[in-house]
């Protein structure tokens, strides 16, 4: 069975690979470290090592014993451009994608340095999507990495958003998530913040979605925005742009 996610804008989860290590101001609350850590040293389970790094080749292929397609966050406990994933094994995660072309794969890094020197490495299958997160002014730079990519879809991950974004180019970018910061520490996010996205997507005419205003919880604080849901998603491409 696949396994079944509550994030809004996909289906299910894929992780061949576990495990991180804090980079920048969005990862300070991260919720993947918060779970896994609560399991470190408990004897098989499979966060046993806690949130440190792990390969899972075991993993490779699950998405191909899933029948239905659906859309799949790859990695949502980890970061596949993560240094100490290899190269190899990066595209042994790409090739699995290619050969499950029945899914959708949306992969998120907040390494999109790596993500650019590796690129030539990629095979940019049709059903593959690439995102970078950016939570701030600070990392709006990412996005100009993810441009230099040949995925079909290119997506930018403003979660959680820590502060005004105007500088953000969205030139080739398809779409943008914009939501606020869950949990017990969870710090605020502006309305102000996200209209302004909001606005310029419009405009831009690139897929708006706003997943959440955050809490204590992740549902705490609902999904509208000026009384709507934003829901948008890409339009899927029928070839990559190189």
């Amino acid at each position: 069975m696949a396994d079944n996610s509550a994030i809004e804008w996909t289906e299910a989860t894929w992780n061949p690979v576990t495990g991180c290590n804090q980079i920048s101001p969005g990862c300070a609350h991260c919720y993947a470290k918060r779970f896994a850590e609560r399991f470190r040293d408990v004897p098989g389970h499979p966060y046993e090592q806690g949130f440190d790094l792990r390969l899972w080749p075991q993993r490779l292929e699950q998405p191909l014993k899933w029948t239905r397609p659906r859309m799949i966050f790859v990695n949502s406990m980890s970061d596949l451009f993560h240094e100490g994933v290899p190269i190899e094994y990066i595209e042994q995660v790409f090739e699995v994608m290619g050969r499950a072309e029945h899914h959708t794969f949306q992969i998120l890094t907040k390494r999109p340095e790596r993500l650019a020197a590796l690129e030539r490495n990629l095979r940019w299958h049709p059903n593959v999507w690439m995102g970078v997160s950016i939570e701030n002014r600070r990392f709006v730079n990412r996005a100009d990495f993810l441009r230099e990519v040949g995925a079909v879809v290119r997506f930018v991950s403003a979660e959680p958003l820590l502060g005004r974004l105007d500088m953000l180019d969205l030139t080739d970018i398809d779409w943008l998530i914009a939501g606020g910061e869950s949990g017990p520490r969870h710090r605020p996010v502006k309305i102000d913040w996200l209209r302004d996205l909001r606005d310029r997507c419009v405009a831009q005419e690139v897929a708006y979605f706003f997943k959440q205003w955050g809490g204590n919880r992740p549902k705490s604080g609902g999904r509208l925005l000026d009384g709507r849901t934003w829901d948008e998603m890409p339009t899927r491409r029928g070839a990559s742009r190189g």
